[in-house]
C-alpha cells in the first residue's frame, strides 16, 4: 500500500541521512540531468541497503519516481526483473536521465531480463543515454543473441555520431562478446559508420583484440 511504501522509505532515508557525504558529493561525475537531492551516498553502500530490503517491485516503483538519487538507485536494485515487460520497460526507461542511473539501471535491473530483445529497440531511439544503458544491460546479460550485439552496437554508434558514453557502452557489448564471438565482432566493426563514436569504439576494440579484454 501507498502509506506501507512511505513509512519504509522514511525508514530507508533516515538510514541514507546517517551515510550522508559530503566528500563523494564534492567529487560526483555523471553526465545528464541533476537530482532533486543528492546525499552523496557510496553506491555500495546504496547496495546494502538494497540487499536489506530484498526484491519489493510495487516499493521499487514507488522509490524510482522520487527525485532522491539514492532512492532510485535503491529502487534499481529491488525492482523484480521477471515483471519489467511491455509498458514496465517504459517506466524504467523515462527515469533514466543521467549516467549514473543509466549504469545502475544496467546492472541491477536490466541485465536481468529475461528477453533482451528491448535492447535494439532503446539503441535505436534518440536517446543515448537510454541506448547506454541498454548497451550496457547487454553486455552483463548471460542470454544475448549475436543478432541483438550486432543491431545494438551499429544503430546506437550510427545515431550517436559523437558520444563517448555510448563508445563505453558499444565496447562493454563488443567485450563481453570477444571470447567466443571474434569474428562476429570484426564483422560489426566493419559495419560501422566513419564517426568519432565509431573511431573510439574500433581503437579500443582493437587494441582489447590485440592484448586481450
Amino acid at each position: 500500500s501507498m502509506q506501507n511504501n512511505t513509512s519504509k522509505m522514511v525508514t530507508l532515508l533516515g538510514k541514507i541521512r546517517k551515510q550522508m557525504n559530503g566528500a563523494v558529493l564534492d567529487t560526483f561525475r555523471y553526465y545528464g540531468a541533476k537530482y532533486g537531492m543528492n546525499y552523496g551516498v557510496a553506491i555500495h553502500s546504496i547496495r546494502q541497503m538494497a540487499a536489506e530490503v530484498g526484491t519489493d517491485h510495487d516499493l521499487a516503483k514507488f522509490l524510482y519516481r522520487q527525485q532522491v538519487r539514492e532512492l532510485q538507485i535503491i529502487a534499481l536494485w529491488i525492482a523484480d526483473a521477471n515483471l519489467v515487460v511491455g509498458s514496465e520497460l517504459d517506466f524504467w526507461r523515462e527515469g533514466i536521465v543521467n549516467s549514473e542511473l543509466a549504469e545502475q539501471a544496467a546492472q541491477g535491473l536490466l541485465c536481468n531480463v529475461a528477453d533482451m530483445s528491448f535492447v535494439t529497440n532503446w539503441c535505436s531511439g534518440d536517446n543515448s543515454l537510454v541506448a547506454y544503458a541498454a548497451l550496457l544491460a547487454a553486455s552483463r546479460s548471460k542470454n544475448i543473441s549475436e543478432q541483438i550485439i550486432q543491431s545494438a552496437v551499429i544503430e546506437a554508434v550510427t545515431l550517436n555520431a559523437d558520444n563517448h558514453l555510448v563508445a563505453q557502452g558499444a565496447v562493454a557489448l563488443l567485450c563481453s562478446a570477444i571470447a567466443d564471438r571474434e569474428s562476429l565482432i570484426v564483422s560489426i566493426l566493419e559495419q560501422l559508420p566513419e564517426n568519432r563514436t565509431a573511431q573510439l569504439v574500433a581503437e579500443e576494440i582493437k587494441w582489447r583484440l590485440e592484448f586481450g579484454c
